[in-house]
């Protein structure tokens, strides 16, 4: 699939941001005319007057303002109630899961990692896949998918070949610690071995980005933001990468959620408008797609300062090519509903969103990837 722009081709980007923590989704898509969701959240709650309205009875953290300004340009689909059957509550199992689109057993290949396999079967460009920020998601990794992990694009235009080297192997160390309990110490070395330091054959043109990129955007001064920024450079620089993944962490909110999460929130959103907006200033919006996820939603009750791990999560999918509005179903907030009987219950099975975003965008094939068929989403706008 291509994507037409004033006579020339574009192949389609899929930029895939993770909210590492479980994000509070009742306190980012907000209920506000629920009665049961203010007994619930005697403490953790946004009340009415606050709520950046979206329709009668939703509305949107008053932190996502700019997230909101996506939404009413048509930007923004609003996936409702993601999850699967016997949502795993542990931060790495859920992660894991979400990352190998394997629910019901320990899996070796990341389903990025997949996709980026038929999109460069033969390997050929080490750029096909880029990471920025600390550590390989296990969703790019898969024995024979090369992939580049990236720290900060600044930095590593500064540094050697020998430093980048020396990081690349601490990154994999990482990997190794973090892996080789849940997959075993075969499939973490036979991955380790084939991807190994052959990142360093893309350094000369990450090396190059920085000086060729000028923008009227100023991006916020944190972690996630800059990263957003690698992102745009890279892609602005036409060096053939058609997935990056970048990450957002601190959603783990069992304490003090109502300061914390708004910051999250604030960065998040400010950064996803003011990354959309550097692409448009350089016409290069109109084939990229970015997905907003989190391993697992949040308890339907507060704990008085924060939540406790839960399900029926929520994700976001923006682009230009988006068709905007609201999509599966918010989960029911009668308590004969819930799922263990203190969580929101799904409405739609994660897997048949990556395959939407697979088989409608990427135009790659899901079935082996997602491991069968699900039900999919129409989110995009008629070629």
């Amino acid at each position: 699939m291509v994507r037409k722009n004033g006579g020339k081709s574009k192949d389609p980007v899929l930029v895939v941001v993770q909210l590492t923590g479980g994000n509070d989704f009742m306190n980012t898509l907000v209920p506000y005319t629920s009665g049961m969701y203010y007994d619930a959240r005697k403490t953790v709650r946004i009340t009415e007057d606050r709520v950046l309205k979206l329709n009668d009875t939703l509305g949107f953290h008053p932190a996502a303002g700019p997230l909101k300004e996506l939404y009413d340009a048509g930007d923004v689909a609003i996936v409702q109630g993601i999850g699967y059957e016997n949502s795993n509550r542990s931060h790495f199992r859920a992660m894991d899961i979400m990352h190998t689109a394997e629910p019901s057993r320990i899996a070796t290949e990341g389903w990025v990692a997949k996709a980026i396999r038929q999109l460069d079967p033969e390997g050929k460009n080490v750029l096909t896949g880029v990471s920025f920020g600390r550590g390989l998601p296990r969703a790019m990794s898969a024995p024979g998918v090369r992939v580049t992990s990236v720290g900060d694009l600044d930095t590593y235009g500064l540094m050697t070949a020998v430093q980048i080297q020396e990081q690349r192997a601490e990154e994999l160390d990482i990997f190794k610690r973090i892996y080789t309990p849940a997959i075993g110490t075969g499939a973490t070395m036979n991955y380790m071995k084939q991807t190994g330091m052959d990142v360093l054959s893309g350094i000369d043109q990450l090396r190059a980005v920085p000086a060729g990129y000028k923008s009227s955007v100023e991006y916020a001064n944190n972690s996630f933001a800059k990263s957003l920024r690698d992102v745009a450079r890279t892609h602005i620089a036409g060096l053939g990468t058609r997935i990056f993944y970048v990450q957002h962490g601190g959603y783990d909110h069992h304490a003090v959620e109502m300061p914390n999460h708004e910051k999250l929130l604030g960065e998040l959103s400010g950064a996803l408008r003011d990354f959309m907006a550097d692409l448009r200033e350089h016409d290069a919006a109109d084939n990229v797609v970015v997905y907003v996820f989190t391993e697992f939603g949040r308890r339907v009750q507060d704990n008085g300062s924060g939540t406790d791990h839960g399900s029926g999560g929520g994700a976001f999918i923006i682009g230009e090519r988006v068709e905007g509005g609201l999509y599966a179903e918010y989960p029911s907030l009668d308590p004969k509903t819930f799922a263990n009987g203190e969580d929101l219950a799904h409405t739609i099975d994660f897997r048949g969103v990556y395959a939407t975003l697979l088989e409608q965008w990427m135009d790659v094939g899901s079935e082996d990837i997602v491991h069968g068929k699900y039900e999919q989403l129409n989110p995009f706008k008629a070629a």
